[in-house]
């Protein structure tokens, strides 16, 4: 069995309410096993009985789970599909101080590379005493002080339409969450 967390874009704001025991049950009548719901923003954490070969294996099962999304909740569902070890790899390597006093830790997650990398390009932009951000493999690492939050120059640059449909920024904390919820 393998474990793979799937992070959802997008759920229980802007109208798009999802019931996490519909979310579940979704996991469920897909055939996979070991489902469990983390917090209300749409992690969902599943087993299938075997590892995914490659990118099109990764694919394949990405496209099954927002077709099954769409359909039962009536909404184009998008997500961002990463195993349960290479998360644990992902939240072992935040770059910044992980509690730091005063700051938000936040990791984005993509299905475009490229508008991670594009997103990356504006770090020296940036005013490193209220936020800083580095490139990661896969993923993109945030710090931002609170005092500052969704007004920052990143969040805004983020926030930008193109960026929407591709990326899905979770708070170190809540990804702490679905580890402890992923055996091994």
């Amino acid at each position: 069995m393998t474990r793979y967390v799937a992070l959802l874009r997008g759920i229980n704001v802007n109208g798009i309410t999802i019931a996490m025991a519909n979310l579940a049950d979704t996991f469920h009548d897909l055939g996979y096993t070991d489902v469990k719901t983390v917090l209300a923003s749409g992690n969902v954490i599943f087993s299938i009985d075997r590892p995914l070969v490659d990118k099109a294996d990764a694919a394949a099962l990405k496209a099954r789970i927002e077709a099954a999304l769409t359909a039962r909740f009536e909404y184009e569902a998008w997500i961002v599909l990463v195993d349960a070890e290479s998360l644990d790899r992902i939240v072992r390597a935040f770059p910044f101080t992980a509690d730091h006093d005063g700051w938000h830790s936040y990791v984005m997650f993509s299905s475009d590379p490229g508008h991670l990398s594009e997103l990356a390009g504006h770090a020296k932009e940036l005013e490193p005493s209220d936020e800083r951000i580095e490139l990661g493999h896969g993923v993109l690492y945030w710090e931002v002080r609170k005092a500052v939050g969704i007004k920052s120059a990143f969040s805004k640059k983020s926030a930008k339409l193109k960026y929407r449909d591709t990326t899905t920024t979770r708070n170190l904390h809540t990804l702490h969450k679905l580890l402890e919820v992923t055996p091994g």
